[in-house]
């Protein structure tokens, strides 16, 4: 059984002739998601290369071990199981995409990625060389480049995101720090367990720090069905649990004195509904940094 995305990219490698480099790959797909696909299959972040989705790469293992994508280093190429289980693409949209850019490879594309879609060329370690002589798309990209600065505390929640959307939320927030305040960092979503998480982060420039202490046994969140249950729980947490965690908080508060840009995370979108919002007031409440959490 394959997910509907994984079927949009076999088809979509099947429609661009079954091989194509690693490089050119992440630039048709995330062009198929910005024109073409009627809801995105995959997400992006700016990465070194420019537009880059960690999920489909998780996808392309997946593809690899059934045996619908050969095992290359250099390149995506699909299998013959690969194209029957890709099936047959009724939207003539996809083969209209595919012929559209049937020539387009190479530093050309990325460069025509870069232009039209700068934020996505802010972390490129190769933007200077393929951009070389357009100093206007080169100013673009350095415009956005430039973050703010300053201390920040901010919370935000991975629910509903996909792993790319949410670190662009971080990016565009500014934030330089995410600090982990799941006692157990396990997650059955793609991109949210620590060591993927930690990678994706610094992939796109964040540093990750984990602080389990802060966080509530999963036991004591089972059977939150009303806000009173959260409400509950919370009033425990304050109340019994986060005073004795003075080392933990300090140690944000410390992260803050010195100029990081600081995101508590856990699961939830609501901050109303997890406890990262009470650590969030417990550090503005002693820290020596002025502030006022935003929830990203």
């Amino acid at each position: 059984m394959l997910f509907s995305r994984q079927r949009q990219l076999l088809q979509l490698l099947n429609a661009l002739g079954g091989t194509v480099g690693k490089i050119d790959l992440q630039k048709l797909l995330f062009l198929y998601c910005q024109e073409t696909a009627a809801e995105a299959p995959y997400h992006f972040v700016p990465y070194k290369y420019g537009a880059f989705s960690f999920t489909s790469y998780a996808d392309r293992r997946k593809l690899v071990e059934r045996g619908l994508l050969h095992d290359d280093d250099s390149a995506w190429r699909i299998t013959d199981g690969g194209r029957k289980a890709a099936g047959h693409a009724s939207d003539s949209r996809l083969a209209d995409f595919a012929r559209r850019y049937a020539h387009l490879r190479g530093d050309a594309l990325v460069a025509d990625t870069y232009r039209r879609f700068p934020f996505f060329a802010t972390r490129s370690e190769i933007a200077e060389r393929v951009l070389d002589g357009d100093d206007a798309a080169l100013a673009r990209i350095a415009a956005i480049r430039t973050k703010p600065i300053g201390p920040m505390l901010s919370t935000i929640g991975y629910e509903g995101h996909t792993l790319e959307s949410y670190l662009n939320t971080l990016l565009e927030g500014g934030v330089t720090l995410l600090c982990d305040v799941r006692r157990n960092p396990i997650s059955r979503k793609y991109g949210f367990s620590k060591s993927t998480l930690a990678r994706g982060c610094e992939g796109v420039g964040i540093r990750y720090e984990h602080l389990p202490e802060l966080g509530i046994a999963s036991e004591q969140r089972r059977s939150l069905d009303t806000q009173a249950d959260y409400d509950a729980l919370f009033e425990d947490y304050l109340r019994n649990w986060l005073p004795v965690q003075d080392i933990a908080v300090v140690t944000v508060q410390r992260w803050i004195d010195t100029g990081e840009r600081v995101a508590l995370t856990c699961f939830e979108h609501t901050p109303g509904q997890c406890h990262r919002h009470c650590v969030a007031d417990r550090i503005e409440a002693s820290s020596k940094t002025p502030l006022r959490a935003v929830h990203l």
